[in-house]
């Protein structure tokens, strides 16, 4: 209470402020001899404000922010109001409950009575849900507890679908509380009813639990501590990952632009710029060399720019869009302009870099800046209605309740958005590996993709603000109502080729989602879904004999098809698609040239260091 009343006269209230961008002129690149850190003050207050207590009421949010993991309870609260009140006035649908518990109670009762025959089960779980994979669950008595459990989920699937009247996203949203508190109570998750528990406990004399135990112990204090382990031998960063050859070549305080070396006697004379989302660390898109993007654009004979992204800091809280677009891309657009001059370069943005990147390349395109020869956007929205069950997470109180937040503390923390990623996927994320780990007593098994997982980064508090309302809020973006430097644009004035790739399984970037970036452009366009999910569906080489994907060419001018009816036309191939992709690259290119120099000292852009730079080992 002492800090909320300091705060309190203060007075001082953070606003994320319009998406435009500032007023003064981009720079131009520089470098410097380390990661510089700024603090930005915000400008003086001429008035007093209409509510002169906002900010003690900010400072109460922000405190009960932190006891919530940074979910606002009444957006919860709510929804269940709103799917109570409309299921009273709904006795058709109450009627229908009746019949579907009456129902799923008739298959359990018809299904005990053929126990132990090969007849298939009446309810499957989900099949994104592992937690029954073990074969003993297809025996009795395990298989009646499992049943019993998947016919309650279906009976709340069906009691929380659309309702005439309801709000969806409430519907959605209370659908996602009764499977978070099911998930709870899933055998699955006691010993004493988990075949494979018990399993592991008779033929371990119960060392597995204290193994367990021990596990959980370690946890917990690194949950309390916010610390983490170091990652395991064979899987260092600089070293085992991210370990491309390259130099960075140009440093600010946002971030690394690190050009890798040639393995090729010539490459391509329009070199690549690979822009990721800044909510994680590069080099998921150059993990171990056999894993690594990077590293396979690079022997395909192609010049590789990466943008590595600070970690920021409170001190960089008012970091805003506008500074990831000009400062970000834009900057590092124009180091690889004088590295490699007059040429086109090809743009890949991933995630919410793609986001971005898209953002940018309608504003060159209405500035007439045709510097891209083309556009890659992975995994990537530049529409926010259909953005799958992240969307459960974004109302005005939500939004309000974050921002608060991170008004309080500068940005959005790692364990924030982890908690958030991981309770959409709860079944796999949470649930089955705490019952690996706390009950099984099994190690968690290193790999390249989970080591860059835990490897999280923060949020900058006005960026993340904007994201979350100008594009999941607002959808401005396809929506004619997204302003750079006081002009809105139009996704429709991008006229270089582009190459979207979706995948199948991506709870972030639903696959139909992404598709709809046909909807609002006219370009040349190709449109590739591929199996996987959001990171281990573009992280996807050669060699894979389970990857598998569809693609397709939008030529200019085409009328649109939508995504269902793409869908049944289009023919699933095997094998990965870099490939296709390097070939369409290769399409879109010039011709072979010799590589470039590494850096321009003459234009400032002298090497500053070996890849993988410095930003990617800030915590």
């Amino acid at each position: 209470m002492e800090v909320i009343l300091r705060r309190e006269q203060k007075r001082i209230a953070y606003d994320p402020g319009p998406v435009t961008a500032l007023p003064e002129k981009r720079p131009a690149p520089e470098t410097t001899s380390g990661a510089e850190t700024r603090r930005r003050t915000p400008p003086p207050v001429s008035q007093p404000p209409d509510h002169p207590h906002l900010t003690l009421d900010r400072g109460v949010r922000a405190a009960l922010a932190r006891l919530s993991a940074g979910v606002s309870t009444h957006a919860f609260i709510d929804a269940w109001t709103d799917w109570v009140f409309h299921m009273c006035e709904s006795p058709g649908r109450q009627l229908e409950l009746v019949e579907r518990a009456g129902q799923n109670a008739l298959k359990l009762a018809g299904h005990l009575a053929r126990l132990g025959t090969d007849v298939a089960p009446p309810f499957a779980p989900k099949r994104y849900d592992h937690r029954f994979d073990h074969a003993s669950w297809r025996k009795p008595p395990f298989q009646m507890w499992q049943q019993g459990f998947l016919a309650v989920q279906d009976w709340w699937d069906h009691a929380t679908d659309h309702l005439r009247g309801l709000r969806p996203e409430d519907a959605d949203r209370v659908r996602f509380m009764a499977r978070q508190a099911l998930d709870t109570v899933s055998p699955s998750n006691f010993p004493a009813l988990n075949p494979e528990i018990i399993a592991a406990t008779v033929a371990t004399g119960g060392r597995n639990l204290t193994d367990g135990a021990t596990h959980f112990a370690q946890d917990l204090l690194k949950t309390l501590t916010q610390t983490r382990d170091p990652a395991p031998e064979g899987f260092r960063v600089g070293q085992d990952l991210a370990c491309t050859p390259g130099t960075v070549v140009f440093r600010n305080d946002l971030f690394e632009l690190i050009q890798y070396a040639p393995r090729t006697a010539q490459v391509q004379a329009e070199p690549v710029l690979i822009v990721p989302a800044w909510i994680m660390k590069y080099y998921i898109l150059d993990l171990s060399p056999d894993n690594s993007m990077v590293n396979y654009l690079v022997g395909q004979g192609f010049t590789v720019f990466m943008i590595s992204w600070c970690n920021p800091t409170a001190a960089q809280a008012d970091l805003s869009l506008e500074d990831y677009r000009r400062t970000g891309v834009l900057t590092a657009l124009d180091a690889v302009n004088a590295i490699v001059p007059e040429r086109k370069v090809h743009a890949v943005g991933y995630c919410l870099g793609g986001t971005m990147l898209a953002i940018a390349a309608a504003t060159m395109a209405r500035e007439r800046d045709d510097r891209l020869a083309s556009i890659t956007l992975m995994a990537a929205q530049v529409d926010f209605a259909e953005a799958g069950e992240l969307l459960l997470f974004v109302d005005e109180s939500q939004v309000a309740f974050l921002e608060d937040l991170m008004w309080d503390q500068g940005y959005l923390d790692r364990p924030q958005m982890a908690r958030t990623f991981s309770t959409i996927r709860s079944e796999d994320l949470i649930w089955s590996r705490a019952v690996r780990r706390y009950f099984l007593g099994k190690d968690d098994l290193p790999t390249d993709m989970g080591v860059w997982v835990a490897d999280t980064t923060r949020m900058p508090a006005r960026m993340h603000s904007q994201y979350l309302r100008s594009l999941f809020l607002e959808n401005r973006l396809t929506a004619g109502r997204f302003a750079v430097e006081g002009r809105v644009i139009a996704l429709k004035d991008i006229s270089a080729p582009m190459f979207v790739v979706a995948t199948e399984t991506d709870h972030i970037a639903p696959w139909k989602s992404v598709y709809k970036t046909q909807l609002f452009t006219d370009c040349d366009l190709t449109f590739v879904l591929t199996s996987g999910g959001h990171n281990s569906g573009i992280v996807n080489p050669p060699g894979n004999p389970r990857s598998r994907y569809r693609q397709s060419h939008r030529p200019v001018g085409a009328f649109y098809v939508g995504p269902d009816d793409w869908l049944a036309n289009a023919t699933s191939r095997n094998g990965s698609w870099w490939p296709e992709w390097k070939a369409w690259l290769d399409g879109k290119s010039s011709c072979p040239a010799a590589p470039p120099a590494t850096g321009a000292p003459d234009k400032g852009l002298a090497p500053i260091g070996t890849a993988p730079g410095t930003f990617v080992f800030q915590e």
